[in-house]
This record gives C-alpha cells, structure tokens and sequence, in this order.
C-alpha cells in the first residue's frame, strides 16, 4: 500500500477521495472527469461509476451466494454456505421480532438485504488501499485511453454520500407507502397531526412530526456515510506512512 510518489500527501488524499465520474463536459458532450473539480462542476447528472459499480456488484454477490445456499438447502448435513447463510438468516429474523411486532412478509427480506448489502459494501475498506485504484488507472490507461493519474477509483461505496441517501431514500420510501397503506391516508394524517400535543397542538405536532420523520432517513445516512468516510481516511492516512520512512512506515503497518 505505498503511496503514489508523483502525488504529494495532500494530492494523494484528494485523489484517493475522489469518486470516478461520468457527466456532462465543459467543452459539451459527456465523459469522465479528468480532476476533482471537473467532477464537482458536473452537477445533479453525474453519475458516480464506481459506487455504482460495487454497489450492483456487491448486491450480485449477495444474491448469487444466498440463491445458491437455497437451491443447495437440505434437511441432511448442510453444507458451509447453507450454515453459514441460516445463521445470518436467523439473526436477522431475531433482530426483526424485537423491533417489529407486527406481521409483514417484506419486513424480514428487507432486513437481511440491507443487513448484508452494507455489510459487503463496508467489508471493501478492508481491501489495501491502494491495490484496485492501480488496476483501475491500468484499465483507464489501455482501455479507455485516459491519463492513469486522473482515473479516480473508490471502491467502498458506503463512503459516498450518493449510496447512504440512496438506501435512505429507498427505505423511507416504503415507511411512507405502509404507514398509508396500513393506516390510509386519515390515519397517516392524524399521526402527524394530533401526537403528541393533541388537536389543540396541531401546528406544533405537524412541525414536531414531520421534522421526526424526514430526520430519521437524513441521520441514518450520514452516520454511515461519516463512520465509513472516517474509517477510509485512516487507511490513506496509514498508507501514506509507509512512503515517509521505515520507522514510521513499520508503526502504519503496527497500526
């Protein structure tokens, strides 16, 4: 994991916590962003490839290994995968009955693919920092014919903001959907508007509930997002150490 000696340290953490993005160009016409700020001015239609790539490919690697754990369930000896995949199964389902007292055939799926699509997401800031960067500026260089320094590469998407909100959203979503379709719209309404002051709070209890409700997707995002973005500024920082000398550079792999 030794760090780029073209890049300065500061170079080097910008370039590690920049996202490879695909959007509009000054010039016209569409392509991938050669710096940080080519990237920042592309606006609301860029499109993060990498944090769209491992998020669909982490989320296939989830559905291929459990698809394969079902096909392969059997009341005989089970195999690794089939102990492995009915253990996070159960942890899930224990998880979801402390919480959630009602019946719901979506609450428990959901649960379990949240639970380990993040997990795998997180898992990748595990990977040496600087190993898949180094293949992506390869790809860039003899694929797609780009300078290897300006191809930008993370690979943990729970560190872009863009996939936290996106779960968020997608989550929050379907609260608002079962809220009103278990309750209707009245009962949605009365909830918002009658707790906890009663009809004669109304104008508070709409603000109280609704800043409650919108807070609740917007705080889980950013937790993640934050402890994830945190965890992976450590790791370039500890890469860094190993370029600066072997005595600080033996402390960043004791760390």
């Amino acid at each position: 994991m030794a760090a780029d000696q073209a890049l300065t340290s500061s170079e080097y953490i910008k370039h590690h916590l920049t996202n490879l993005t695909f959007g509009p160009l000054p010039e016209g016409g569409w392509g991938f962003a050669s710096t940080a700020e080519q990237a920042a001015s592309m606006g609301f239609w860029a499109f993060h490839v990498d944090t769209l790539f491992w998020s669909v490919f982490l989320g296939g690697v989830f559905v291929y290994f459990f698809h394969k754990a079902a096909k392969q369930a059997t009341a005989e000896v089970p195999s690794g995968l089939q102990n492995f995949a009915e253990a996070i199964v159960e942890f899930i389902d224990s998880s979801v009955r402390g919480s959630f007292s009602g019946r719901n055939p979506l609450i428990a799926p959901l649960a379990l693919t949240i639970f380990v699509w993040i997990f795998l997401m997180n898992l990748m800031d595990l990977v040496p920092i600087d190993w898949l960067p180094q293949v992506a500026a390869q790809f860039g260089q003899h694929v797609l014919g780009m300078d290897p320094h300006h191809v930008y590469f993370k690979v943990v998407p729970t560190t872009d903001p863009n996939a936290t909100f996106g779960l968020a959203l997608g989550v929050f979503v379907l609260i608002l959907y079962y809220s009103i379709k278990i309750k209707g719209v009245g009962g949605f309404a009365a909830e918002l508007t009658l707790q906890p002051l009663g009809k004669w709070g109304l104008p508070a209890n709409l603000v109280l509930e609704t800043v409650s409700l919108l807070a609740k997707p917007v705080s889980l995002s950013l937790r993640l997002f934050g402890n994830l973005y945190a965890g992976e500024m450590i790791f370039i920082l500890i890469a860094l150490m190993y370029g600066a000398s072997l005595t600080i550079g033996a402390f960043g792999a004791l760390l």
